[in-house]
Parts: C-alpha cells; structure tokens; sequence
C-alpha cells in the first residue's frame, strides 16, 4: 500500500487551523500537508518498520536526555515548516532554546518550526524518490542534519546544511551534538 496524494485545491484551500482539526478528528489517519496544499495520506507501518522506528525514537530520548541541548520527537509529531507544509518525520530534534521560544500553544499544535535534526526510516510503502524529496524539503525549509535511512537498500543518506562559506558551515555543524557523541 502506498502513500496518496489528494488535490483538495479545486475544492477547498486547507488552512493550517483546518488541517489541524481535520488531524484530530481523524486521530488514526497519518495525514501531512504539502506546500502546495495536497493532503497526503500514508499508510500504517508494518511490524519491522515500526520495530525499527521504536529503536531510533528510543536512542534519540535517551541521548537528548542525558544531553540536554535539546528535545526530541516521535514520528506522530507534526511541524509547520516555514514553506506551508506540514510534515511529521520519523524522528526529530530541536535545540532547546529554539523550542522554548515558541509559545505554548505553539507547542501544544502543530509547531511552527522546523527541526535541527530529522531522521526519515523507508518503509515497504515508501519510495526513495518521495523520501529525498521530502528531506530536500526539510533542508531549505532549516533542517541542520538529516538521515535518510533505507534498509531495504541497506544505505543511509547523509543530508547537511550548506552556506556560501563552507568553512563557517562546518564549525556550526560540529557544535551540533550529534557529532560529538
């Protein structure tokens, strides 16, 4: 089973707010929300695939926790990247301050922010294509680091943020956590 993609436009223009009722009134749907407006609907996991997002969420908590600088997301986490869409990867980190500054309402919805950190996990309904895609997304929406893990191809892709002055770049990125641990 795959992932659906619905154009709602000719019909309706999905405003945030909605899209967040819609969520809660449908708590068992997975739905995301393009930039363009389409309404994604995913399909549930299987067993490997939720086994493996169990672990990652699991290794991520217990290294923010003994870290600190941050917090961390599971896969059923929505953020409102600066582009429109609104997307929930499989994992997610956001440097406390960042996260603190929103407000708590902003905390409690869908968050206007986007992560410093996610982490995709390919399931047997996902295409690799639509994945990087969706990490492209992520990165010129401010993702810092990104992991796009494949099993079925038994390959990680690396994605981190590039500026005009790599050198400067490469100094923030190693101030990330997650390359210190």
């Amino acid at each position: 089973m795959n992932a659906i993609t619905l154009n709602l436009e000719p019909l309706i223009n999905l405003t945030s707010e909605q899209f967040y009722q819609l969520c809660q009134v449908n708590p068992d749907a997975k739905l995301e929300r393009t930039a363009l407006g389409e309404l994604i609907v995913m399909p549930p996991t299987g067993g490997e695939t939720g086994s493996r997002n169990r672990r990652l969420t699991q290794r991520l908590g217990t290294w923010t926790d003994e870290d600190g600088t941050g917090e961390a997301f599971d896969s059923s986490t929505m953020f409102q990247l600066p582009n429109g869409a609104l997307r929930s990867p499989d994992a997610a980190w956001v440097y406390l301050e960042r996260w603190e500054a929103l407000a708590p309402e902003q905390r409690r919805t869908f968050s206007p922010i986007c992560p410093d950190f996610v982490v995709e996990l390919r399931s047997e309904s996902d295409t690799l294509k639509s994945l990087q895609d969706k990490m492209q997304e992520y990165m010129e929406n401010g993702t810092r680091l990104g992991w796009l893990i494949d099993p079925k191809g038994k390959q990680v892709e690396i994605y981190r943020l590039i500026t005009q002055c790599p050198s400067l770049e490469a100094a923030r990125l190693r101030q990330l956590p997650f390359f210190h641990k």
